[in-house]
């Protein structure tokens, strides 16, 4: 269940992520949506491994992680694709 939580999460995540940092993104919409999908995991990992508590369903520390993962990997994409 954990892993289905953060890749739902991602997507509204990759979204909200574009939301809090407008601009052109060299893959649009979709790769933003990847990247959000991917942030959430890798937030939910590492939230995991630092002691922020895993996924028990639905929650706002949960979705907090995940659009932090987002926006951190989107920052790091838009670093690497200039």
């Amino acid at each position: 269940m954990g892993i289905i939580a953060w890749i739902i999460f991602g997507l509204i995540a990759g979204a909200v992520a574009k939301l809090v940092m407008p601009g052109k993104d060299p893959g649009g919409i979709i790769v933003t949506i990847i990247i959000g999908i991917l942030g959430a995991v890798i937030g939910g990992w590492i939230g995991t491994a630092l002691g922020f508590g895993d996924v028990s369903g639905f929650n706002i520390g949960s979705f907090v992680i995940a659009v932090l993962g987002a926006i951190v990997l989107l920052v790091i994409y838009r670093v690497v694709r200039k």
